[in-house]
């Protein structure tokens, strides 16, 4: 039986991982699935990452639609992020019949609906366990575990740098600014961490969550968010006096 070919798209700290992961594992996977499991083809702004991660032989390009346009392609994994171009480049592998896995919550919370959509029309799957608690991981428990219990309401800390930075300044005293530095320092948070501090990625995780617990169509544009670069360590501290955590 043929393997299954897999295209991977983006080779930083996520895709680089996912490929070394797929590389050391690949005979448990295969085993696991009853097939062949190889990467194929990789896209990446910088071809030294490929030798890096151990991947010689692999095919490589920066054009991440040479990956998905390919016929000899099965499985698409678009691990760039952001929302142009993976948008683009997951609705070409949909239209082109390829089974897509991606990490991508800020793509799932705002174009899932359209994927989702684009993808049932072409028999294909889009899969995204990884955009939210891959850890845990969530969307199977929900999905599956608790596919027969109704689901009322949903809470969580979803966010770790947001929750570092107000940790700190809840138990330490620190200001927002100095912890957003130390988070930055330790690479919890990016080089620009708006979407960390402005609530951006925890509504794009919530979006998610929400739909599949409560089974409606995803709805980013309705959820409320508001971020954490106001807050004071002052505010901490009235909070605490009054019985409250923020």
């Amino acid at each position: 039986m043929k393997p299954v070919k897999i295209g991977l798209l983006g080779l930083g700290t996520v895709g680089g991982g996912a490929a070394t992961v797929l590389k050391r594992n690949a005979e448990e996977i295969s085993r696991r699935a009853g097939r062949g499991i190889v990467v194929d083809y990789v896209a990446a702004l910088e071809l030294d990452r490929v030798e890096d991660l151990g991947l010689g032989g692999v095919r490589a390009t920066r054009d991440a639609f040479e990956v998905v346009n390919d016929p000899d392609i099965d499985i698409v994994v678009e691990l760039i992020g952001g929302y142009s171009p993976a948008r683009e480049l997951v609705m070409a592998a949909i239209e082109n019949g390829k089974h897509v896995v991606t990490a991508n919550k800020a793509l799932i919370a705002v174009h899932g609906n359209e994927l989702f959509e684009a993808a049932q029309k072409k028999g294909v799957i889009v899969a995204f366990e990884a955009a939210v608690a891959g850890g845990i991981p969530i969307i199977k428990a929900i999905r599956e575990g608790l596919a027969g219990n109704t689901i009322q309401w949903v809470a969580g800390i979803i966010n770790g740098t947001g929750n570092f930075i107000l940790t700190e300044m809840r138990d330490k005293g620190r200001d927002f600014d100095d912890v957003l530095k130390e988070a930055q320092a330790l690479g919890y948070a990016e080089a620009d961490p708006t979407f960390d501090v402005e609530g951006i990625d925890a509504a794009h995780k919530l979006a998610i969550t929400a739909s599949i617990a409560f089974g409606i169509p995803l709805q980013f544009d309705k959820v409320y968010t508001e971020g954490i670069t106001a807050i004071t360590s002052e505010d901490v501290e009235n909070a605490a006096r009054l019985g409250y955590t923020i």
